[in-house]
């Protein structure tokens, strides 16, 4: 049995997506399965039952916290009995991602396989992966991203692909942050909206933020903890954890600080 931990924004989607695809999988969540509107019957807060059978796991939960949660302390399941894979998605420190294979048995196949694309591309099954792991593993495991992406990156032994995401999200983290200061100038100039965005798109500050503002679900939110904007600054973090030796980290820390003080961007319409 294949098993989402962690039935969010991107987790319940990336779990719809592998049963579409014919494949034997269900959620766990800490919140109970009524708030899951139509799905309740895939996800369950019933860890032991969640656990029975779990042969590959998913975890797609928020931070390093939740995963230590995960794995080692809350729901403990990496002593699930028949479990012989670990695939995280979560976006985390490289550096931590690393360490884990010394704590998780060896029978356990570990693979890092943060995803891009947010919300939209986890309900269309077209995300894109970023991997590390060994080959091996993951060819075993292709059919379960074939399932749930469209664009999949093997960057190398495990740790590699969470050190390619971090990396990817600094640049995310500054076409966002760029993108909103320079909407909010654009107010201040009387630009209209929508017409700057059809010409940022078209022209040489092009970026996936600003050519895909009005399907992303974090678009205009502001700084919350436990929304994307919140996570946003949890990435780059992740990223400056893991910057080389003596690294200038003066822009992304700027990047973050920028972040920090968005305020909610009222809709256009």
């Amino acid at each position: 049995m294949i098993g989402v931990a962690g039935c969010g924004r991107m987790g319940a989607p990336m779990l719809a997506a592998l049963r579409r695809a014919g494949l034997q999988a269900q959620g766990f969540d800490i919140r109970p399965p009524s708030d899951f509107t139509g799905t309740s019957h895939q996800i369950t807060d019933n860890i032991a039952a969640f656990s029975q059978g779990l042969r590959t796991l998913i975890t797609v939960v928020r931070d390093i916290p939740q995963t230590e949660q995960v794995l080692f302390t809350d729901q403990r399941l990496i002593d699930a009995k028949h479990l012989d894979c670990v695939i995280l998605c979560s976006t985390l420190s490289p550096r931590y991602v690393r360490d884990l294979r010394a704590r998780v048995p060896d029978h356990i196949a570990l693979i890092d396989a943060p995803m891009s694309g947010a919300q939209v591309a986890a309900q269309d099954a077209r995300l894109s992966f970023m991997l590390g792991g060994n080959p091996a593993d993951l060819d075993a495991v292709q059919p379960l991203f074939n399932a749930m992406g469209s664009h999949f990156h093997r960057m190398g032994p495990f740790g590699s692909g969470m050190q390619a995401k971090v990396l990817n999200n600094l640049l995310a983290a500054a076409n966002t942050a760029m993108t909103r200061l320079v909407l909010d100038w654009a107010d201040a100039a009387g630009l209209d909206e929508a017409a700057l965005l059809a010409l940022i798109h078209t022209s040489s500050g092009q970026n996936w933020f600003a050519s895909n503002f009005d399907q992303i679900e974090f678009a205009r939110d502001g700084l919350s903890e436990d929304n994307t904007i919140g996570i946003l600054v949890k990435d780059v973090e992740s990223a400056l954890d893991a910057a080389p030796t003596g690294a200038d980290t003066t822009l992304p820390r700027a990047v973050q600080e920028l972040i920090r003080k968005l305020q909610p961007r009222p809709s256009s319409c």
